[in-house]
């Protein structure tokens, strides 16, 4: 299974994408802001584009069964969660509606879908950050 995250507007504080499932348009992302290579403020700043591999295992934040993305350099314990603006990041990726300008909306009902999506994968799910 291949998720698509493209970045499509790039504010000082946040960052707003679309998260697309093999091809087809699924929500919106949020995550914190994209800095230059480099540049990295703790909780504050979007991992790096790239591809990553993602697991389903058991988050001790969350204390549930979560998304995963390994191998993020410099980052450790990205998921894909619920959340509603940019404080509620630090680096993950929040899905959504983008319906408020520098939130999403209806997070946890998109994340039950999304998640219930990868449960069934039945190959290796990946996540191309453009």
């Amino acid at each position: 299974m291949k998720l698509i995250c493209e970045r499509i507007y790039k504010a000082p504080s946040y960052t707003i994408s679309n998260l697309y499932i093999d091809g087809m348009l699924f929500c919106n992302i949020l995550e914190d802001a994209v800095r230059e290579d480099g540049i990295k403020i703790k909780g504050k700043t979007a991992i790096h584009s790239g591809t990553y591999k993602v697991i389903l295992n058991y988050s001790n934040r969350f204390k549930r069964i979560m998304p995963l993305l390994l191998d993020v350099p410099n980052f450790s314990g990205i998921r894909i969660h619920w959340g509603t603006d940019e404080f509620d990041t630090e680096g993950c990726l929040l899905v959504g509606k983008n319906t408020i300008k520098g939130k999403v909306t209806k997070s946890r009902t998109t994340f039950d879908k999304l998640f219930d999506i990868l449960k069934s994968a039945t190959d290796e799910i990946t996540i191309e950050i453009k």
